[in-house]
C-alpha cells in the first residue's frame, strides 16, 4: 500500500476550471494522459461526469460556477485534503459575446462577461495561494486572449475583461514571486471552440483545441511568464499594441463583430 501512495504522490496534479468543453476539457485529457491527478471544475455535472468516465486516472469533479467564491474554496479544500496542494491551477473558464460599449441594454452582459472572465479567475486562484506560500511552489495559470492587448469595437465587454486580466495576471506574478509561486498568462488567438462557432467572419491562424492546448501545456511546463499562441498572433499582437491610436482607429472600425446576446 506505502509503494502505491508513493507513486501517486510523484503524480503531477492539475486544478482546472471550465473543464466541461473546448480549451478545459482538451486539457483534462491531455493532462490525464501524462498520468495527471486532476481536479476539475465546471457547471454541468453532467458532462463533468462524461468527461471523468473517459479518463483513467484519479479525478476528483465539482459542479460548481466560478462566481461561487465558497463553492470554490470548497472545491479546493476537498481537493487539497485528498491529494496535496496541486501543482498547477489552470483558471480557464471565461465566456463570450458581442457587446456595445455605449448601449444600455448591455449593460448587464457586460457586467456578467467582466465577473466570469476576472472575478472567476480571482476566485479559483485565492484558495490555492496561502498553501502555495506555505509551501514556497506552485504554479498559477491564466487563460487571456489576444482581445485583452487593444479594445475592439463590438466585443467591449470581452476586450476589457482579458485587459484587466492580463494586468491582473501581471500584478499577480510580481507579487508571487517572492514565494515561488509561478504565474502564467496565456494569450491565445482564435481556437475551434463552442465559444468561436458561432463567429460569422474569417478568424485567421485558427487552431484546433488540442493542438492549441498542446501548445499550452508545453508553455506551463516551462513556466512562461507570457505567451501568445501561435506565433502568427504573436506578430498581430505586437503590431496591434504599438500601433497609433489614429491608425487603430481606422482599421479596427471595419473589423468583424460578434453576435450579441445576453449572459445570464
Amino acid at each position: 500500500m506505502s509503494e502505491k501512495i508513493a507513486i501517486k504522490n510523484k503524480a503531477l496534479k492539475v486544478f482546472i476550471t471550465g473543464a466541461t468543453s473546448g480549451i478545459g476539457e482538451s486539457l483534462a485529457n491531455q493532462y490525464a494522459k501524462e498520468g495527471a491527478i486532476l481536479g476539475l471544475v465546471g457547471r454541468r455535472l453532467e458532462l463533468l461526469k462524461k468527461i471523468k468516465a473517459k479518463i483513467h486516472v484519479p479525478c476528483e469533479i465539482y459542479a460548481v460556477d466560478v462566481l461561487d467564491q465558497k463553492g470554490l474554496q470548497k472545491a479546493a479544500s476537498h481537493f487539497i485534503k485528498k491529494y496535496g496542494a496541486p501543482d498547477i491551477v489552470i483558471a480557464n473558464a471565461g465566456v463570450s459575446t458581442g457587446t456595445l460599449a455605449g448601449e444600455k441594454e448591455d449593460l448587464h452582459t457586460f457586467k456578467r462577461i467582466i465577473e466570469i472572465n476576472l472575478f472567476g479567475v480571482i476566485h479559483t486562484f485565492l484558495p490555492f495561494i496561502k498553501v502555495f506560500k506555505k509551501q514556497k511552489s506552485g504554479q498559477l495559470v491564466g487563460i487571456a486572449s489576444v482581445a485583452g492587448i487593444r479594445g475592439l469595437p463590438g466585443s467591449g465587454a470581452y476586450s476589457t475583461s482579458k485587459a484587466a486580466l492580463i494586468n491582473y495576471l501581471e500584478s499577480l506574478r510580481i507579487e508571487m514571486k517572492p514565494f515561488g509561486i509561478h504565474v502564467t498568462t496565456i494569450a491565445p488567438g482564435y481556437i475551434h471552440t463552442p465559444m468561436t462557432k458561432h463567429n460569422r467572419y474569417t478568424m485567421p491562424f485558427i487552431l484546433d483545441a488540442d493542438v492549441a492546448v498542446s501548445r499550452f501545456i508545453k508553455a506551463i511546463q516551462n513556466k512562461k511568464s507570457f505567451v501568445i499562441i501561435p506565433w502568427q498572433m504573436k506578430i498581430v499582437g505586437i503590431i496591434m499594441k504599438f500601433l497609433p491610436t489614429s491608425v487603430w482607429d481606422f482599421l479596427a472600425k471595419g473589423g468583424p463583430k460578434k453576435i450579441r446576446k445576453t449572459i445570464q
